[in-house]
């Protein structure tokens, strides 16, 4: 038996939850993929999966093997990266999470990162809050604001910009506010990240202020949030990546110059190890540099005032 094999296809059962999804995507017919799954059962003396009518779910020794075997899997990437010629080909499928805005802004340029990498694919999913990344098997994630999670390899690509707006029908009703403390008196629209959406921070230059909120509308989207201030609901903090298009087309419209939202580091975290598959480093390298790209986000964006 092909251990390796045998542990990658394992894998991917796990991640497609079926048998068949995993022939599918491994190019090979399903009672391959249930030989594989079988003969490693019979390697260690032990049923990794519970087969059922409704589904599959990992045993208790599945569930112990299933980071073992993932650390097997990515040395064996690992060694073949350094064994390789200069200039090997990255390959294979990476995982990444990322907030909405941020996941609809590289939407736009993986077509060239795919183009430049045949053999390599991406899973994007679209997270609004923090992932157990080992749980759910990710490659990469995108974290706003401080990460707490001393376990993971933790790196700074960026800062947030973002923009308290309302469109031009709200506005129509309701005086602008020109201070944070003005806020309260203002239907407010939030976007809900880990349990956030009781307070908003401003900053004017030289200091940060917190403002405690009532929303009227609360939402773990922001693409949510931002259709219902199109929408004329009420005031809204958007990324300046969905924003902006708005902002000049007069859609929406910037609010409280004086005080911006205040800016959060922008991190990609990944499972702490000594070295990373040529395919997650090639993603990683796209993210640094894409977001490099944008001044609003590598920028020490001092003064963010629009100036449409």
């Amino acid at each position: 038996m092909d251990i390796v094999s045998a542990l990658r296809t394992f894998l991917r059962v796990v991640e497609t939850g079926s048998f068949s999804a995993a022939a599918h995507d491994l190019d090979v017919t399903q009672p391959a993929v249930s030989r594989q799954v079988a003969a490693l059962e019979g390697h260690f003396n032990t049923r990794l999966l519970h087969r059922t009518t409704s589904g599959l779910s990992l045993t208790a020794e599945g569930e112990r093997m299933l980071p073992m075997a993932m650390k097997i899997l990515e040395a064996v990437e690992e060694l073949g990266d350094a064994a390789g010629p200069e200039g090997a080909m990255a390959s294979g499928k990476v995982r990444l999470s990322v907030p909405a805005p941020l996941g609809l802004y590289l939407s736009d340029r993986l077509g060239d990162l795919l183009a430049a990498h045949p053999k390599l694919s991406v899973e994007l999913m679209f997270r609004e809050q923090s992932s157990d990344m080992i749980e759910e098997r990710l490659d990469l994630e995108v974290r706003l604001g401080s990460v707490a999670d001393s376990s993971l390899v933790c790196r700074r690509i960026g800062w947030t910009t973002a923009f308290l707006v309302a469109s031009p029908a709200y506005l129509a009703r309701r005086s602008p506010p020109r201070t944070p403390k003005d806020i309260k008196d203002h239907e407010c629209l939030c976007y809900s990240r880990a349990g956030d959406a009781c307070s908003w921070s401003f900053s004017n230059g030289s200091e940060d202020i917190s403002v405690r909120i009532s929303p009227r509308l609360t939402a773990c989207s922001a693409v949510a949030i931002h259709r219902a201030a199109l929408a004329g609901a009420g005031l809204a903090v958007l990324s300046h990546i969905i924003a902006v298009p708005d902002i000049a087309a007069g859609r929406l419209i910037p609010v409280m110059n004086d005080f911006q939202p205040t800016r959060l580091p922008i991190y990609v975290v990944y499972p702490s190890r000594r070295n990373i598959p040529l395919r997650v480093k090639t993603v990683l390298d796209f993210l640094t540099d894409a977001i490099g790209q944008d001044p609003s986000m590598s920028a020490s964006g001092a003064d963010r005032r629009w100036e449409g």
